[in-house]
């Protein structure tokens, strides 16, 4: 059993507000979730509107799956939101 995890660092230029942000942040794992079943917060950056940062795990049964999974997830990231991705890290425990 294996734990995968990315985070990804957002930036989105056209938020005006931490209430726009958090409207963005919470669709976007609202449907990590649902599409993925897999656990996603904010983890960092929450009192800067315009930098978005969400971590996303799961567990998989075997590297093969968190590779997959992960490719996956980042595809879904870059096709559901307007915020250009500055940054995504990857791990497997």
């Amino acid at each position: 059993m294996r734990i995968a995890a990315i985070t990804f660092r957002l930036h989105a230029p056209w938020v005006r507000s931490l209430k726009e942000k958090r409207m963005i942040v919470k669709s976007l794992i609202a449907k990590l979730q649902n599409k993925f079943h897999v656990s996603a917060a904010e983890i960092d950056e929450q009192d800067t509107h315009k930098i978005i940062v969400i971590g996303v795990a799961a567990i998989v049964p075997h590297n093969a799956m968190a590779d997959s999974l992960m490719d996956d997830i980042s595809v879904f990231v870059e096709e559901n939101t307007d915020a250009e991705i500055l940054d995504e890290e990857r791990e497997i425990r």
